[in-house]
């Protein structure tokens, strides 16, 4: 469509628009969702004139209510990908990249001249609005009201619920980067409303397991440095003995679930990459508050089991108290490899002893730790996972980091958003009971040895591919900002309740047969359909089962 110099085009929310190169994406003008559903879709626009400030974005629609705009902002990649790629990427140079949905705000647009740009048009009535068709218009107007384009999407509610998500799905949230960004005292007042906010964005995203610092998480930190210090367990030391103060965690736990979160993961007891040694763990000794382990702590000394057999209990005793023995799972050490064996077995041998009555969950993808009963609760990546599926492994988790960049699904700035999306249909298709990903909020450097600017550093310091260590950027007054990629990943979990109704009907066999009726190969890990029109069209096809099947049985 062109008006007044103003392309515009409706996209699917699978589509990225980049700003220095021609937009050839398939137009997507209708669509439909369930009454609980969150539907998002994009119009993008180029100016072929000079720049304009101050433009205003108009919604008419019925379900203007519900309806949320935002701008798909750019920020910069110097790392969009490792040297040895697959094919199955948007591109490969350093660049400006579509990520952050940024507010609109009171100046409205600025349209530059010549360049593709996207907004984000998100539709989350939350059962208020009634099943049936609607229309949603989209304006551009001057800031003289004088009308320079629009666009139409023809959106459908289905008289359906999404059952509620059954996979527990966490992505590490760093406390220590959020009191590094907005300049706070850990665990003030001001850092616990930020806490808060940055929960809520979580768990509104699928996100209902929460990780919880019982001490500073041994996370991404070079050996023989320090993160900030988050640490929800008060600890006195009284020469061997040790008092606890479980009340910043009582906070923590009451916070977390007013605000949906229904599982803690409480953070590792054992360094990262081997379970050599202890966690940063700060305690009052003689009125002087200082560290009493960390890297210098041998993780099977006397003097740590000393501590973790006196604070073990005592955590455990926390837990029923509070009634969350079925919500509490625990880590050892994360992505110990096969020579971290022996130190993993002594780790896990001091654990187990008071733990083992609960789940113990780890990054891990030997599947000799699990052959060996040594984990109960593996975590393999999704690379790594077949193993565990051909062996039939119970209550299985997957995970996916920046390893995982070769045919696998991932969520990088330069992948196309159906490879982020893939995933919750893998997930149904093989029952997998948890997802965990390491980067909600990562705002630091690789080990932790600087804090970033998550706006302009996007790779961990040249570490990570863009787009691997976090999911919401820091806005003002302690906001999180979504990300384009966090909503794709949400719309995957919804595939994936999708799919859970659809078997209540008509059974688990039934709907892999419709999921996979027109492929060459059947859906696996590595193999699956790579084409967004695919994805579109198969979820609108699961819908309209679900229409059908439902009006059959009222």
């Amino acid at each position: 469509m062109l008006s007044y110099n103003l392309e515009i085009k409706v996209l699917s929310s699978l589509e990225k628009v980049f700003a220095d190169e021609e937009l050839k994406a398939t137009e997507w003008k209708k669509g439909s969702m369930l009454l609980n559903e969150v539907y998002s879709y994009q119009v993008a626009y180029r100016w072929n004139g000079f720049m304009v400030k101050g433009v205003k974005v108009e919604i008419d629609s019925e379900l203007s209510p519900w309806i949320t705009i935002r701008k798909v902002g750019l920020v910069p990649s110097e790392m969009p990908c490792y040297a040895d790629h697959d094919d199955n990427i948007l591109r490969s140079v350093p660049g400006l990249y579509p990520d952050p949905l940024l507010p609109l705000g009171p100046d409205g647009l600025i349209l530059l001249p010549k360049q593709w740009r996207s907004l984000w048009i998100t539709i989350d009535p939350n059962c208020n609005a009634a099943p049936g068709n609607y229309s949603i218009n989209i304006t551009f107007k001057r800031p003289t009201g004088e009308e320079l384009g629009s666009a139409e999407f023809q959106l459908e509610i289905i008289d359906a619920l999404l059952p509620k998500q059954e996979l527990i799905h966490t992505q590490w949230f760093h406390t220590d980067c959020l009191a590094t960004w907005y300049k706070v005292d850990v665990f003030s007042e001001e850092h616990w409303e930020i806490i808060r906010k940055y929960v809520q964005m979580a768990v509104k995203h699928g996100i209902n397991m929460i990780l919880t610092p019982l001490f500073t998480p041994p996370l991404d930190t070079a050996v023989g440095g320090e993160r900030p210090t988050v640490q929800l367990v008060d600890v006195e030391k009284c020469g061997d003995e040790y008092k606890f103060n479980f009340q910043k965690l009582k906070r923590w736990v009451d916070m977390c679930l007013s605000l949906g979160v229904e599982y803690f993961e409480l953070s590792h007891l054992f360094t990262q990459w081997g379970a050599k040694h202890a966690p940063k763990i700060m305690a009052t000794e003689n009125g002087e508050y200082k560290k009493i382990f960390g890297w210098e702590t041998d993780a099977t000394g006397d003097e740590y089991k000393n501590f973790l057999g006196q604070f073990l209990p005592q955590l455990i005793n926390f837990i029923k108290e509070n009634n969350l023995e079925k919500r509490c799972y625990f880590h050892i050490s994360d992505e110990p490899h096969i020579d971290h064996f022996e130190f993993y077995k002594n780790a896990s041998n001091i654990i187990n002893e008071y733990v083992k009555d609960f789940p113990v969950i780890d990054a891990l993808s030997n599947y000799e730790f699990y052959e060996t009963g040594l984990v109960k609760n593996p975590i393999p990546a999704t690379n790594h996972i077949e193993p565990f599926l051909e062996n039939k492994v119970p209550n299985l988790w997957t995970y996916y980091c920046c390893s995982q960049y070769k045919e696998v699904a991932n969520r990088f700035f330069n992948m196309p958003s159906a490879r982020n999306r893939i995933l919750g249909i893998q997930l149904y298709k093989f029952d997998i009971k948890g997802f965990l990903q390491w980067g909600y909020n990562f705002w630091y450097s690789q080990y932790s040895r600087y804090p970033i600017d998550p706006f302009k550093v996007t790779d961990a310091g040249c570490a990570f591919p863009s787009g691997d260590a976090y999911s919401v950027y820091p806005g003002d007054n302690g906001e999180p900002i979504s990300s384009l990629k966090f909503e794709v990943f949400y719309e995957a979990l919804q595939d994936l309740r999708a799919l859970k109704l659809l078997e209540n009907y008509i059974g688990k066999e039934e709907v892999l047969k419709l999921l996979e009726e027109d492929l060459n190969q059947p859906i696996t890990f590595k193999q699956y359909p790579k084409d967004a029109q695919w994805l579109l069209q198969k979820r609108e096809e699961i819908n309209k089962r679900i229409k059908d099947l439902n009006k059959a049985k009222a």
